[in-house]
């Protein structure tokens, strides 16, 4: 957003409140924790990816008042703006869990949600011997909704090659009531879990890690108190996840945290020189960088002509995108809108797995992420979509 700003305005009236020296690419993670990619590959200095001219004020804010059109950083600076562009992220919030983070300690556990877990994944994955392999997802919003299953179907991949596939029992416990919340994709998703007899309890959350006993505790949310105690071999967690504490008490924020945003506009409804781009807003799709991708076009033109005191008319569909990940060389690509109707480029049925999308996750997001996103080139595929159905028509 910063480049896009930068090309408005110039870059001597753009500034980027970023505590961060690393800045990564995440979604390579689920590719990292399952020994495809290096974690290396995933980050870069934060000074390489801040546009050119544009300040880096590297502190984190503690405070946002728009009332008074400022925020407070934890080096007690006091920075006023005519425009607030809040893109603050999804907070991580293992300690939610009893005995996390300290039980990463541990061997066989790992997350592919942390640059400090995400290698223990790998490293869980090479050392299974025999056992259950489990893999959770909590009962709160989370980044990237397919993460959690996509290291399931990675493990029992490398289960296979490694020919201990017969050794393991692998098991999803999801807090939520069904594999994925749009049909097409869902039912793409349930004949690969019986092709490869993956086992999936719905209505289970992880509370509590036993590390040192390879026990993980889980409530049974249709039958509140109700808790199974699993002994495992490897443990892959997913973290329960809230908006940053920052947050939580801001003026800038609905009831439950989220940063409140017209959801085609992504214009604040409280405050019209403040907006919300991503994880933390209260956006109803689903959380991924292609979300974000597509959000910042629509974002870019909106303060375009609200800076011209103009109504903005382009409007944010809900457009997301989550590649998951079926094995070491496929992908389905699940596209969709906020009415969880499928929203797909592709002039081709994307509920099969194919080489092609795995190859355009592993390679070709990366790239376009470093060298078209982060520069402000990029708002997604809805060019693409036009293009391939024009061609089509």
């Amino acid at each position: 957003m910063a480049a896009r700003m930068k090309r408005k305005v110039g870059a001597e009236n753009v500034a980027i409140v970023e505590p961060s020296e690393r800045h990564f690419y995440q979604p390579i993670w689920t590719l990292v924790g399952a020994g495809a990619k290096q974690l290396s590959s995933s980050g870069r200095p934060t000074a390489s990816v801040i546009p050119s001219g544009v300040e880096w004020i590297k502190a984190r804010v503690t405070e946002l008042n728009p009332d008074k059109n400022c925020i407070h950083t934890d080096d007690d600076e006091k920075i006023s703006y005519r425009y607030l562009i809040i893109a603050l992220g999804i907070q991580l919030d293992y300690e939610k869990i009893k005995g996390l983070p300290e039980g990463f300690a541990h061997p066989k556990i790992g997350s592919n949600y942390s640059v400090k877990t995400v290698e223990k994944t790998w490293k869980a994955l090479q050392d299974f011997k025999e056992g259950n392999a489990i893999f959770t997802f909590p009962n709160t919003p989370v980044k990237c909704a397919g993460a959690p299953q996509k290291i399931m179907y990675l493990s029992e991949a490398y289960f296979r090659k490694t020919g201990k596939r017969s050794k393991a029992n692998i098991i999803f416990n999801t807090s939520l009531g069904a594999i994925f919340g749009v049909k097409k994709y869902a039912d793409a998703l349930q004949e690969i879990i019986q092709e490869r007899n993956l086992t999936v309890n719905y209505k289970k959350n992880l509370t509590e890690v036993r590390a040192d006993k390879q026990e993980a505790v889980f409530e049974n949310l249709d039958k509140p108190g109700e808790t199974q105690v699993i002994s495992y071999e490897m443990l892959h967690v997913t973290p329960p996840m809230s908006p940053p504490d920052v947050l939580k008490t801001s003026p800038v924020a609905d009831a439950a945290g989220w940063v409140d945003v017209d959801k085609e506009t992504l214009q604040h409804r409280r405050y019209p020189n403040v907006f919300g781009i991503g994880d933390c807003t209260n956006l109803p799709t689903s959380k991924t960088a292609a979300a974000v991708a597509a959000q910042s076009g629509i974002l870019d033109r909106t303060i375009s002509v609200i800076m011209k005191n103009q109504t903005p008319t382009k409007k944010y569909d809900g457009y997301t995108s989550c590649p998951l990940v079926t094995g070491y060389n496929r992908v389905i690509l699940a596209e969709f809108d906020y009415k969880a109707e499928p929203l797909e480029t592709f002039p081709f049925d994307q509920s099969k797995e194919r080489l092609s999308m795995y190859l355009m996750k592993a390679d070709l997001m990366p790239f376009l992420y470093w060298n078209m996103m982060l520069r402000g080139y990029w708002g997604g595929p809805a060019f693409l979509r036009k293009l391939f159905h024009l061609g089509m028509s």
